[in-house]
């Protein structure tokens, strides 16, 4: 069974390996520090067109709904970071079946986003923080 606001898993055969949405704080200025809401909604204006640019990651985004996206991660980061929301996507495992991302992809991914979150002066001392519980999530992004 999964954890509280964690998605369910709808096709029996895929078994995630780390939480979608795990909470990582009870400090409710970690979200502050990204903005809030807004904040992360302007860090994803910001990386989308970077992931759709830079060639490791654009044919992973360059053919999806870019706007469903980006308002899922919007979603799944306000939950991680404990804030007002509600994640109503899939599992990564989920999402991210048959897609054969590669290490260098979801590296590329990860440098993309920190420079948006730069770009948007969120500390680092928050950035890592996030990075640190999206990092488990390798497990069930990077197939290949």
């Amino acid at each position: 069974m999964a954890a509280v606001g964690e998605p369910a898993v709808s096709d029996p055969s895929i078994q995630p390996r780390s939480p979608t949405v795990p909470v990582i704080t009870d400090d409710e200025h970690l979200l502050e520090a990204f903005g809030g809401r807004e904040g992360l909604v302007k860090i994803m204006d910001d990386v989308m067109p970077r992931w759709v640019k830079n060639p490791r990651t654009r044919p992973f985004f360059e053919p999806a709904d870019q706007e469903r996206i980006k308002a899922l991660l919007v979603e799944q980061f306000c939950v991680i970071m404990k804030g007002p929301c509600t994640y109503s996507g899939r599992t990564m495992a989920e999402a991210h079946r048959g897609m054969n991302v590669n290490e260098g992809a979801f590296f590329a991914l990860v440098e993309e986003l920190q420079k948006s979150m730069n770009a948007m002066h969120v500390p680092f001392a928050a950035q890592n923080r996030l990075i640190a519980a999206l990092a488990p999530m390798h497990r069930d992004i990077i197939d290949r």
